[in-house]
């Protein structure tokens, strides 16, 4: 004979059980505000403070070029010194040097040059005022690479290009003036430069380390620029500006102590890999830029590491954000995103692994949330959202929302591992047995009072969560996942030394120069 309850009995006890355990909460709620206990939050698994920064930042420290300028102009077909080092000796087939000239003015050799010519430098350079580069196909590049310096002065814009395929490439470039309303820029790209190649660059003291103002498919390579480091992230440019372009490859390039490492304006089909940013602001910024792809970057030590605003179908993809920490705190950012993937990432001890705001249909599929202080953050207007196949392991909170509906994670399809879940996989496929509630009635309750933190863990708290998860008769408003995951799908380890030297109790301001930029 069958001891189980009826549906009617259990829907009754399963309602009493849920209301004796919210009434518990709450009176516990009652006694920390009267005797105005403090609150004991947790902080994320690992976490502890060792002094050392989160992530090593790559240096480069090259010798400063010393000598005087010499500028050799190339002419179309010659072949001289290569940027990186080598003799750049004729091809097979008999190519000759001819028309060689050397100059000891860059401006004087810029004029003297024409298209598809080669203008090759060594030594230091301090023109009188912006080179300007409007001949097509032109190539200015260093005969060694960064053994060619072009100090700005603390004036103006230092490189201005203004024709289609021309080529900047193995160049330091230092101290650019520092207005930002000019855009003053260590290289600026105008709109009739389609097809320029920015290479090798050093771009160093530079209020925007370069400047594409509609010019499409510019490819931007294997640099490094490190900003002006002015005290207030207002008072600094970005480091690659792209406005109005098409078509544009950002790869390979380290951006430090600007504002913004990479800032996107009406940008398109642009894609960036690579690259890896840290102690700036945002380390990607986008705002009504659509159709662009980020794949393989590191943003780390930044206020928000990939902050994705006003945009649709952005693909973002297996990248990193770590240790993002600062006054917003975000691995991601989603700020009316709509129609975008964001797949196969590593969001490690931020403050926020993912922040959705206003974000309609998107797709949130194999990321790893681990030891953030929220891991998903889901709020004010939130739809559509697909979240599948992540591991949500050792964060503070593994969800945080503001929803008043309940909301359905992948209700058919695979759903997400929580470090936190009570997993029965009886048939052993994979999936729990068990729906799970990573935020419900108990959540709700220390959002709404905060007071309540010191006993989110406490047997009232847990009854509330044993009764969402295990009884559907029983909903509330929050979110939940219908086919939680028996395994992580991701391996922590490589990643636990990030998240032990980060100080989750600190508070930072949102300008540079605190402790969360080691």
């Amino acid at each position: 004979m069958s001891r189980l309850p009826s549906i009617g009995g259990l829907i009754s006890a399963r309602a009493a059980l849920v209301a004796a355990a919210v009434v518990c909460a709450v009176v516990l709620v009652g006694v920390v505000a009267a005797t105005g206990a403090g609150v004991a939050g947790s902080h994320a698994a690992d976490a502890g403070n060792d002094g050392e920064p989160v992530v090593d930042p790559p240096t480069y420290d090259p010798d400063r070029p010393t000598g005087a300028g010499t500028a050799t102009v190339l002419r179309d077909g010659s072949d001289g010194g290569a940027a990186d080092g080598s003799d750049g000796g004729a091809a097979d087939g008999g190519a000759a040097t001819v028309d060689a000239e050397t100059y000891d003015d860059l401006a004087t050799a810029v004029d003297a040059a024409g298209p598809g010519d080669t203008i090759e430098l060594s030594g230091v350079f301090e023109p009188a005022e912006t080179v300007v580069v409007d001949d097509p196909e032109l190539t200015i590049r260093a005969e060694s690479t960064h053994g060619a310096l072009i100090d700005g002065g603390g004036e103006d814009t230092t490189i201005d290009v203004r024709a289609p395929d021309a080529t900047v490439e193995g160049l330091w470039i230092d101290d650019t003036g520092e207005d930002l309303e000019s855009q003053d820029a260590a290289v600026y790209v105008a709109e009739n430069a389609t097809g320029a190649t920015l290479a090798d660059l050093y771009l160093t003291d530079a209020a925007f380390g370069v400047w594409v103002n509609g010019a499409d498919r510019v490819t931007i390579a294997d640099s490094r620029i490190e900003g002006t480091r002015a005290p207030r992230f207002a008072n600094r440019g970005n480091g690659i500006n792209l406005w109005e372009t098409n078509g544009t490859e950002v790869r390979d390039t380290e951006i430090t102590d600007v504002r913004d490492g990479i800032y996107y304006s009406w940008a398109s089909n642009v894609e960036a890999t690579g690259n890896t940013m840290w102690d700036l602001r945002y380390g990607v910024h986008y705002m009504y830029s659509d159709d662009n792809r980020l794949a393989d970057n590191v943003a780390f030590e930044n206020d928000v590491g990939y902050a994705l605003m006003v945009s649709e179908d952005i693909e973002l993809v297996n990248n990193t954000a770590v240790a993002n920490r600062g006054k917003s705190g975000h691995g991601v950012l989603l700020k009316e995103i709509d129609r975008s993937v964001i797949r196969d990432n590593r969001l490690v001890a931020n403050g926020n692994g993912a922040f959705l705001y206003n974000a309609q249909h998107n797709e949130v599929r194999g990321n790893l949330l681990y030891a953030n202080g929220v891991g998903i953050h889901h709020s004010a207007g939130t739809e559509g959202t697909l979240v599948a196949g992540n591991s949500f392991v050792n964060n503070d909170e593994p969800v945080l929302t503001t929803t008043r509906d309940l909301v359905a994670w992948n209700g058919t399809d695979r759903g997400n591992y929580w470090s936190d879940a009570r997993v029965a996989d009886t048939d052993g496929d994979g999936i729990s047995d068990a729906r799970h509630r990573p935020a419900g009635a108990a959540e709700r309750l220390v959002q709404e009072h905060p007071a309540a933190a010191v006993f989110a863990d406490s047997p009232a708290f847990d009854a509330i969560r044993l009764v969402e998860s295990r009884f559907p008769a029983v909903e509330s408003a929050g979110i939940i996942d219908h086919r939680p995951l028996a395994t992580p799908a991701h391996d922590v380890e490589p990643y636990r030394p990030y998240a032990a030297a980060v100080d989750a109790a600190a508070e930072y301001d949102d300008e540079p120069g605190d402790d969360h930029h080691q």
